[in-house]
């Protein structure tokens, strides 16, 4: 993979190498490893709201984790994506009937009321999705910009912890000045890491 290589290694090729890992996962071990998450969530203290996300195609996650969030008292906040470049709106998740495709079909967003991008300051914990996360905390994300420009809105000592699989938590990424820095990792096998290592 790409961490054994040096700095040069662009954004774009990280994301190419790592969307084909992907790929290349069997159902059977997705299942698996949304379990794991699952009960990985399960262990962890959780404020009284918390934004998270939808998994689509290969991301890790299940509509179970947000189900969990849930039952465990949680208000759970999920994105929906602008029209244009900008950070993400939010609405409630109260349940599975509470979703239908956004403006990207294949991505299913809430259907409930619109709470604006300031709704993320309410939340004490944001889990979000990742192409991979380092060692530093440096997220690499699909491309659009949107969470970057969304956590600007977290509240200071909010936990930002990115969604991986246990291989896309690497030593490096490269990274830019407009990259927020997230606080922790969730992988299935080691369950909540804390950023930076």
């Amino acid at each position: 993979m790409c961490a054994q290589r040096n700095d040069e290694v662009t954004k774009a090729e990280w994301r190419t190498e790592l969307s084909a890992a992907r790929a290349a996962l069997s159902v059977q071990q997705r299942v698996a490893e949304a379990g794991a998450l699952t009960r990985a969530v399960s262990a962890m203290p959780l404020p009284d709201t918390v934004c998270c996300y939808v998994p689509f195609d290969t991301e890790p996650g299940s509509i179970g984790l947000l189900d969990v969030l849930r039952e465990r008292g949680a208000r759970v906040l999920l994105p929906a994506i602008p029209a244009g470049p900008g950070p993400l709106d939010w609405a409630e998740y109260t349940g599975s009937a509470s979703l239908a495709p956004g403006r990207f079909r294949r991505i299913p967003e809430p259907t409930g009321p619109r709470l604006g991008p300031a709704a993320l300051a309410g939340a004490g914990l944001v889990l979000l999705p990742a192409m991979a996360v380092d060692h530093r905390g440096v997220r690499l994300g699909r491309g659009a910009g949107h969470y970057d420009r969304s956590l600007a809105h977290a509240a200071p000592g909010t936990g930002l912890v990115a969604v991986v699989r246990d291989a896309e938590l690497v030593e490096h990424l490269p990274a830019e000045d407009h990259d927020v820095l997230v606080t922790g990792a969730l992988t299935p096998g080691r369950g909540h890491v804390r950023l930076p290592l």
